[in-house]
């Protein structure tokens, strides 16, 4: 069935501190998190964007 072994992620220190607790914590929610997709047509389209300033006609000479 289940053994203690398998766990997906060993055990922190017990010497690990609050901050340090709450930072792996903090980087494995951010791990979690959906990522964008990569290659094809969406990075075609992301690439195709106006460029930075290119909307902004005043800021030219």
């Amino acid at each position: 069935m289940s053994d203690p072994s398998d766990d997906a992620a060993p055990a922190p220190e017990s010497t690990e501190s609050p901050v340090q607790r709450a930072l792996r914590l903090k980087k494995a929610a951010i791990e979690a998190r959906e990522k964008p997709p990569r290659g094809g047509r969406f990075q075609r389209e992301q690439a195709a964007r106006v460029a930075t300033g290119k909307s902004k006609p005043w800021m030219s000479r």
